[in-house]
């Protein structure tokens, strides 16, 4: 299923990304640095949704207390609470 997830606190916007199985894919962020957010989209591609929570939840960027990898940790969790998996 495609999901998308309006970011706050950060210079991307918008993420969106695909969950099969509980498998993460196609993650693409709107905004913010894209040469850093490709890559970590392609780091997360094929990963368990709750691994890459696990890796990224917390991050910080800067002074700011999220980041865009935080982001999408809040994202991922976000679809497992409205799955009812967690």
């Amino acid at each position: 299923m495609r999901y998308q997830y309006q970011t706050k606190g950060t210079c991307s916007k918008l993420i969106e990304f695909s969950v099969e199985d509980g498998i993460l894919s196609d993650v693409k962020y709107t905004g913010g640095c894209n040469g850093n957010l490709k890559g970590i989209g392609k780091l997360v591609e094929g990963m368990k949704i709750e691994d890459v929570i696990e890796k990224l939840e917390g991050i910080r960027c800067g002074m700011k207390p999220t980041s865009c990898p935080d982001q999408l940790a809040k994202a991922l969790k976000a679809v497992l609470e409205k799955n009812g998996e967690q």
